[in-house]
């Protein structure tokens, strides 16, 4: 059947929603060969992906997935970024995940190791010992006590072993790229989500109302950034009581310093754990903290926690700046970590 869908491919046929979900199927269950799968995914990418293609794959992902069944009361988010951007900047969505979580957000943070950058969340929450193959069960207990915890990617997602060797050899963006943060194990309908090219802007929000989505933000920074970026204009769209509206925030027009890629880009994994916790205990440059900020904040809209971007900037500023967030990562490592390897941070 694969071989017949991928002559589509090459003759640049749509697929329909059926033929992606049904060939999804014998792929996750590894019925197809990494040859296959190599072709089939980058004959697709070629073509380009539909909104049927992708919801196809997506729904099947789901059905593939294990899941989180969430006892918080209120709204429970995520926040995350395609990545694929290569800009080598710190873990800016992880570092605002707290500050949201902080500020009384509620969010199951869904992510993986880095594709591209030198450091991903799950690299980030490994450190300091967060136990990345915790039940379900554990987790969900982990987010009622901490609003906030983290489900790792590869532990929630394990039929995606069948097509991980065929992603690697490809080495290029593939359609998963795209639904690994529309998969949030949690099955979270208020997000916000960076992407790696504005084509994304406005689809992936339509593709998630579909899925019965409430708020959804997605956002691209002009400078490249699939995040907010204190560096340049940020080009946002936004789906929320069935509305799709498109906007750009300015940084400065929020009161925001303007910074340059460099104060927020890192070399090394210890530069993303450093980076990490000098924002949340106020002691990172400037840069770091007001892009943590700007980001915290669409995370507090999508959360109805804040209005507007200028009410989510004052209230992330704030929660860092009364020492809400440290005091909050502090808990979370004590409970589901070893606090000495965040004493080795702070103390230096």
């Amino acid at each position: 059947m694969i071989s017949e869908l991928i002559s589509k491919l090459e003759e640049k046929t749509d697929l329909s929603y059926e033929q992606m979900n049904g060939i999804m199927t014998d792929m996750l269950s590894g019925k197809t060969t990494d040859i296959e799968n190599m072709d089939f995914l980058a004959k697709l990418a070629q073509k380009g992906e539909t909104d049927d293609e992708l919801l196809g794959m997506l729904d099947k992902m789901q059905e593939f997935s294990l899941k989180i069944d969430t006892q918080n009361s209120g709204t429970v988010i995520d926040m995350c970024g395609t990545g694929g951007d290569s800009l080598q900047t710190f873990n800016i969505s992880t570092t605002a995940s707290f500050v949201v979580a902080a500020a009384g957000g509620i969010v199951a943070k869904h992510g993986n190791r880095s594709s591209s950058g030198v450091s991903g969340s799950a690299d980030i929450f490994e450190y300091f010992g967060y136990d990345l193959g915790s039940s379900p069960s554990q987790i969900s207990e982990i987010l009622q006590k901490h609003n906030i915890c983290f489900m790792f990617a590869q532990k929630f997602h394990p039929a995606m072993k069948y097509v991980s060797s065929a992603r690697k050899q490809l080495g290029s963006r593939t359609a998963f790229n795209l639904l690994g943060p529309l998969s949030n194990p949690a099955g979270v309908k208020n997000q916000l989500i960076g992407v790696f090219s504005m084509e994304y802007l406005d689809r992936l929000p339509a593709i998630l109302k579909r899925k019965g989505a409430q708020n959804i933000m997605t956002v691209r920074s002009d400078d490249g950034m699939d995040e907010f970026s204190t560096s340049s204009t940020n080009r946002v769209c936004i789906l929320r009581n069935d509305k799709v509206l498109m906007n750009a925030i300015d940084p400065k027009v929020l009161g925001l310093h303007k910074s340059t890629l460099s104060d927020i880009q890192i070399k090394t994994k210890q530069d993303a754990i450093e980076s990490f916790v000098g924002v949340l205990n106020n002691t990172a440059n400037q840069a770091m903290i007001e892009t943590t900020a700007l980001n915290a904040a669409g995370g507090l809209i999508v959360a109805n926690i804040a209005n507007n971007f200028e009410q989510g900037v004052e209230i992330a500023l704030k929660t860092i700046k009364d020492g809400k967030a440290f005091s909050l990562l502090e808990k979370f490592v004590a409970d589901t970590g070893n606090i000495s390897k965040l004493k080795e941070i702070t103390d230096g």
